[in-house]
């Protein structure tokens, strides 16, 4: 990572959870390391996911999602990127996902998938080693 240029990173709730707690950690650990933050809040659309990463020039979007409809959100949160000619961003989700649920994930373009407990080392360093500046 460059010093002179730092890691935006986009971090959003989509879909109906109500708790926010775990990606409000992810953020100030990711923010703690260095990276400017940009949370969206509660109950996100995946048109809004997009249109707040166009807006704010992110590297990356953390996805956290508690709800179960990571399966129908994560990828038309990818399909919209790709329309918006969006292809050099990162992409990572978190929650409850099912181990069964990921490989599907990543062949819809989710870079990592990253579950309860997942030190937050872990997912800086990922965040750090795979997105492009």
């Amino acid at each position: 990572m460059s010093s002179s240029k730092k890691i935006r990173v986009l971090v959003a709730k989509p879909g109906l959870d109500g708790h926010d707690r775990g990606a409000k950690i992810v953020a100030r650990a990711l923010r703690d390391a260095g990276m400017e933050v940009i949370y969206t809040g509660l109950r996100q659309t995946p048109e809004m996911v997009v249109s707040a990463a166009l807006d704010e020039g992110v590297h990356c979007i953390g996805l956290s999602i508690l709800s179960g409809a990571h399966n129908a959100l994560f990828p038309k949160i990818m399909e919209l990127l790709k329309e918006e000619g969006i292809d050099d961003v990162l992409v990572v989700g978190g929650g409850i996902i099912p181990e069964d649920d990921i490989s599907e994930l990543k062949k819809a373009g989710i870079s990592a998938i990253f579950g309860p407990g997942t030190p937050l080392d872990e997912i800086v360093e990922y965040i750090k080693a795979n997105v492009k500046l």
